[in-house]
């Protein structure tokens, strides 16, 4: 429900802002650019939609495999103990385990074209699970939020572009970065357990935490005084070395099962397809939202809103003209990407608004597109509080990123 009203507040905001504009200012151009905006955004919807269908086809064929070989039932088994903690409405055994751990693992690797089908294979399997199918079930609700929290352990996108813009260690937000995703990643956790009542003050929790701390200092460790170009290499190198090393042991477990793999593979990708036409419509609806809210000028103004807000407290505004990344991020990851390079091309690539971009960029994620998405690929109608949570984990993820930013560069 709450992201139903969100998407008719949009609409009759930005409408109004429109009307506004129109009457006072006399900008008859308005409405013909919230006309064309919203027909590129029906457009881009569908693309992005198509564009999934490839590699959709690909990962829910090798997932299929990987099922009916026992992998994704041993992979499960190996990860129990966290999320049967974190996901308790999930039986024992049941594949959608082992689907939600390869997609943290793809996510957190920056695997973004593996990650969103085998993320959408773990929907569907829970949506086998969920007694209601309308409306969003507990394990649904957490996998889907801490998805829009987003942890990613290597921005390597985001250096690379720091690398094109000029700037002299394109790395040095990398730690930073990893900082903000984390903490955006326990808030959507925290949110999520609060809801459900999940205590997580357990061995498996808390080692898990303390696990991931240190597996973020040896990342440093070993790849600190690495040059940009050598960081974005290994990161490549080991994404693909492990991206393939689950294809390859997915088809020889299928051989050693004796099942046909090729015919098995074949049932699972027409899925592919189907699940790609499913999502266009939810895709549609939430991209031309965002674009009728973002051409009508809204973003800026809740920006220069808060920076007045900020000011007022006599507090440091130094951070505003980066704040519409991370404002922008969770409605489109493509406009905060344009964004964080408008403002390393104002501010310089290694000024202080220009790094702040880059982390806020890294430290969330796009949440209404991700709803879109997984939701909209098993028909979801009523997702409860699974908006709130993701917002939360962006709002912490945003208030993480600023203050990590101040204490490494202002």
């Amino acid at each position: 429900m709450a992201l139903n009203y969100v998407w008719i507040a949009f609409f009759v905001i930005g409408f109004i802002v429109a009307l506004c504009k129109l009457i006072f200012l006399g900008d008859t151009e308005i409405f013909g650019k919230m006309m064309t905006g919203t027909f590129e955004n029906g457009r881009t919807a569908a693309e992005i939609a198509i564009g999934l269908t490839g590699v959709m086809t690909f990962w829910l064929g090798i997932m299929r495999v990987g099922e009916k070989a026992g992998m994704i039932e041993l992979l499960a088994k190996w990860v129990n103990p966290l999320f049967s903690r974190l996901f308790p409405d999930i039986p024992p055994k049941n594949p959608a385990m082992g689907s939600i751990v390869m997609n943290f693992s793809a996510n957190a690797l920056g695997l973004d074209n593996a990650a969103t089908p085998i993320g959408l294979k773990a929907m569907k399997e829970l949506q086998q699970i969920n007694p209601d199918k309308e409306t969003a079930s507990n394990a649904q609700i957490m996998f889907l939020v801490l998805n829009t929290a987003g942890i990613a352990i290597i921005p390597t996108s985001v250096m690379a572009m720091r690398l094109s813009m000029g700037a002299a260690n394109p790395a040095d937000i990398f730690i930073p970065t990893m900082i903000g995703t984390f903490i955006s990643f326990i808030a959507g956790i925290i949110a999520v357990a609060a809801v459900q009542r999940i205590n997580l003050f357990r061995l498996p929790i808390l080692v898990f935490v303390g696990g991931f701390i240190l597996a973020i200092y040896g990342i440093y460790a070993l790849m600190h005084n690495m040059p940009t170009d050598k960081i974005a290499s290994v990161t490549a190198t080991a994404g693909g070395i492990i991206i393939f090393g689950i294809i390859l042991s997915f088809i020889l477990m299928g051989v050693k099962k004796k099942i046909n793999v090729y015919e098995t593979f074949i049932d699972g990708a027409k899925e592919g397809f189907t699940t790609a036409v499913m999502i266009i419509p939810y895709l549609v609806g939430i991209l031309v939202a965002i674009g009728v809210f973002r051409v009508t000028g809204c973003l800026d103004f809740i920006t220069n809103g808060i920076g007045m807000a900020v000011a007022a407290l006599g507090l440091n505004t130094d951070f505003v003209p980066a704040l519409p990344v991370g404002i922008m991020k969770p409605f489109s990851g493509g406009g905060a990407r344009a964004l964080m390079v408008d403002i390393m091309k104002t501010y310089g690539a290694d000024s202080f608004q220009g790094r702040m971009a880059c982390i806020l960029q890294g430290s969330t994620e796009t949440t209404f597109y991700i709803l879109a998405v997984y939701f909209g690929s098993v028909n979801i109608k009523k997702t409860k509080y699974a908006l709130a949570c993701g917002l939360i984990a962006d709002v912490v993820g945003i208030i993480a990123a600023i203050a990590i930013g101040y204490f490494f560069f202002h």
